[in-house]
């Protein structure tokens, strides 16, 4: 018995020494990644077709009468491409007005359309669009024909839905010596716009 207690002592340490010396080694701290960036904003694609109503006033201003104002307003149609941050477009539109023009000589003289033909580039912030316009005009009278001319600008245009954008835009048009005449004719239009994306 004396022989055999050595033995199993030796035996003892030899089985528990692989356990003790496990808990001699020393404890590593878990690696802790970093949090993912934030995803990155998106944006609305202003690429395609698109048409609306335009709906606001008119301030007339003429070297004859002194000027006008009256309620502007009509349809457009056009095409925006989106380069990531820029949007560069082009649309033509036609309002409906009934400004005065001149009230002597008579007959009276009222504006009563104006075409466009328009050019935009414009920056994206969020879901908007702040841009500058400009481009050919056409205005048509009753009683002293139609005269060309150009018109600049400034708007912003907000999408509401993917398929829908509302917007106001204001615009400066020039038609010097309309038709022939001595008569200067000045618009300035600012609008409200509901835009429909295809």
């Amino acid at each position: 018995m004396k022989r055999t207690a050595p033995l199993f002592a030796a035996a003892f340490a030899l089985v528990a020494a692989p356990a003790f010396a496990g808990n001699l080694t020393p404890v590593q701290d878990d690696v802790v990644a970093p949090p993912p960036p934030p995803p990155a904003a998106v944006t609305p694609n202003w690429t395609g077709l698109y048409g609306g109503v335009q709906l606001g006033y008119n301030n007339l201003d003429s070297n004859i009468s002194g000027g006008d104002d009256a309620v502007i307003g009509g349809l457009f149609v056009g095409y925006d491409y989106d380069f990531g941050d820029f949007v560069l477009g082009s649309s033509i539109d036609y309002d409906f007005t009934d400004a005065e023009v001149s009230t002597a000589p008579n007959p009276q003289v009222d504006l009563e359309n104006i075409f466009r033909a328009k050019l935009r580039a414009g920056y994206k912030l969020g879901n908007g669009l702040i841009y500058g316009t400009g481009g050919y005009a056409k205005a048509y009278t009753d009683n002293l024909g139609d005269d060309d001319g150009y018109f600049v600008g400034a708007g912003y245009e907000t999408m509401v839905t993917d398929n829908f954008s509302l917007g106001g835009e204001l615009l400066y048009h020039e038609f010097d010596n309309f038709n022939g005449t001595n008569a200067d004719v000045e618009p300035t239009t600012v609008q409200l716009r509901g835009t429909f994306r295809f």
